[in-house]
């Protein structure tokens, strides 16, 4: 076994040195310094981390965060001197935390912990990986569908926010102004590292598919193989082509992809406007779809997508209108009125008055209709 110790102290290394001999007889390697540019070789081939906290110029926490990006498969002890970043340390998953000076009754519990501890399983690369945002977040392989199991809620929005940006660079101060601003600075940094490292953790059974990379002042998150629902939907909208009979089959297939809103089960203020665009595309779509069916007399599945946009967006007049108009074609009486009383309901709840002409059009069916 491989061991590194981390620290600024000379002495604390050596001390650290002799209760870990006494333990084990591991080969240890000391840093007062650690460049992880330089000695990226060296983080690879080392089993165990032995890391202290306060250190200048970087924070323990944080570099963990670094160092888990290169070898996410690597364990970490923590050793400091103050008690106050014990739980952070557990947030990251840490193996153990340590308290200076190190008791050899202690070590001997941190190296037992190490012995029971497993590697993750990870899936290999080759199994695609389908990521859902229609509605839930889900992932997909090898036609299973799970719900993944977030450390905190914060740590699945950050995922988000990351997945979200599609591979662009993230500034650190946007995701602590977003997720933490409540907090002191340094506190609220500290939530950024743990909660990175904890998406890590989460994605390494995922092998190589999603990986955070440090890039700059933030972070971006790398895809491999990876599909997204409502990416590959709008793609495939943008890339089909103009919508008319004989094409309306291809929408249709392209519209199942189009599952449930945008990140519908999560109230992320930053999701609204991505939401509503995707949405309004959504709502753009469907009703070219119903309107090729009206014109070319195929009433019934006209209404089946009329419907689904009265569903959606209960108060768009047009399309409760269109519906009104078919089922007055195809003589479903009861079905105008229960439209138009929904229609009116819906208006009526955002303090709108229904459109004359509708009322118009509505007065005059219901004369027809009692005179026939």
């Amino acid at each position: 076994m491989r061991v590194t110790l981390i620290d600024d102290e000379p002495l604390a290394l050596e001390l650290l040195e002799r209760q870990i001999m006494k333990v084990t007889n591991a080969e240890i390697i000391k840093l007062t310094y650690l460049d992880l540019d330089k000695q990226a070789d060296l983080i690879n081939n080392t089993d165990l981390i032995f890391l202290d906290i306060e250190m200048p110029g970087i924070n323990g926490l944080e570099l963990a965060d670094y160092i888990f990006e290169m070898n996410p498969h690597l364990q970490i002890v923590f050793v400091t001197a103050f008690n106050q970043y014990a739980v952070q340390a557990f947030e990251l998953n840490a193996l153990d935390y340590l308290l200076k000076p190190v008791q050899l009754e202690r070590l001997k519990k941190t190296f037992e912990r190490l012995n029971v501890s497993k590697v993750p399983v990870t899936i290999p690369l080759s199994s695609k990986l389908q990521i859902k945002v229609c509605g839930e977040l889900m992932f997909e392989q090898n036609g299973e569908s799970n719900v993944v199991q977030w450390r905190t809620a914060k740590t699945q929005e950050l995922f988000l926010f990351l997945l979200y940006h599609n591979e662009k660079i993230v500034r650190k101060s946007e995701l602590v102004e977003l997720l933490w601003s409540n907090f002191e600075l340094e506190r609220a940094y500290s939530q950024l590292y743990t909660t990175i490292y904890n998406i890590r953790k989460t994605l390494n059974k995922y092998g190589n598919h999603l990986i955070i990379k440090s890039v700059q002042d933030g972070y971006k998150l790398i895809r491999k193989d990876v599909s997204i629902d409502i990416e590959e939907w709008e793609d495939r909208i943008m890339k089909a082509p103009p919508i008319h009979i004989e094409t309306v089959d291809i929408y249709e297939e392209i519209m199942k992809l189009y599952t449930d809103a945008f990140l519908h089960s999560y109230d992320y203020v930053w999701a609204e406007s991505e939401r509503f665009r995707l949405e309004n595309l959504w709502l753009k779509i469907a009703n070219k779809i119903g309107d090729i069916y009206t014109r070319n007399n195929r009433l019934e599945e006209a209404v089946k997508w009329y419907v689904k946009i009265c569903n959606l967006k209960p108060d768009d007049e047009q399309a409760n209108f269109s519906l009104m108009k078919l089922y007055a074609e195809l003589d479903y009486g009861l079905l105008v009125n229960h439209q138009y009383a929904q229609l009116e309901k819906a208006l009526k709840d955002i303090d709108i008055v229904i459109n004359s002409k509708i009322r118009q059009w509505y007065m005059d069916w219901r004369e027809l209709k009692s005179k026939s």
